[in-house]
């Protein structure tokens, strides 16, 4: 009665520890590209090589894995414009960009790197130039993979470009990315409040298993 019992047991708990694996969801290692309005980041409707700032605008980028475009972290830091590009004087026939470079975490990290410390930089550049231009020219080297897609900011990081990871940050998954440049700039926002703990679903799996675990036991004892 108990061997039986005890078999049963386990047969229904392995699909709620299955299930519990699978609730770790899988996110994306990429830099992302935000544009701020006064205090606010905002994701971009459009990636770094398309996007034409105008003179005075504040942007941003930062370095991180995210599971969908709901958790995408932003950029960390309250400098504005003025701060950032208090010591470039306007000049004819260009415009001011300020940028700021967020690295991310040492949990966002690949394996063996790791995060430089966050900077602001003020680009001067020609009237008509793209982020991606602005960029390139405070910031080097920058990497691009084959689809135009950003995957270094002054060489971090050093391998890899938008590849899949697990929750945890182990990589899962490296021959699938974010998506294009192009893309990848707009999938939405949200406050980096850097989460952590169980899942619901793992939760509920391990309430289900103490329930499944109780039952077993009366009916061993029911039948004893």
């Amino acid at each position: 009665m108990i061997r039986r019992a005890t078999v049963l047991f386990l047969a229904a708990l392995l699909p709620l520890l299955a299930g519990a694996g699978q609730a770790q969801a899988a996110g994306y290692r990429y830099w992302s590209f935000w544009e701020r309005d006064g205090s606010a980041w905002t994701y971009a409707t459009v990636g770094p090589s398309l996007s034409r700032p105008a003179d005075g605008d504040v942007q941003g980028f930062r370095f991180s894995v995210s599971e969908d475009s709901g958790d995408a972290a932003k950029p960390r830091g309250a400098a504005g414009f003025d701060t950032i590009c208090a010591k470039t004087p306007a000049k004819d026939g260009t415009k001011r960009v300020a940028l700021v470079i967020d690295f991310g975490t040492p949990g966002d990290a690949p394996s063996g790197e790791k995060p430089p410390a966050g900077r602001t930089a003020c680009a001067q550049v020609a009237e008509d130039a793209t982020t991606a231009e602005a960029l390139a020219s405070v910031a080097t080297p920058l990497r691009y993979d084959s689809n135009a897609l950003l995957c270094a900011i002054a060489g971090y990081p050093a391998k890899g470009c938008g590849e899949q990871v697990a929750t945890d940050g182990k990589d899962s998954s490296p021959t699938e990315t974010a998506g294009t440049a192009e893309t990848a700039g707009t999938a939405g926002s949200a406050e980096d409040d850097g989460g952590s703990g169980p899942s619901v679903g793992l939760i509920a799996g391990a309430a289900v298993v103490v329930v499944l675990g109780a039952a077993a036991v009366w009916q061993v004892r029911r039948r004893a």
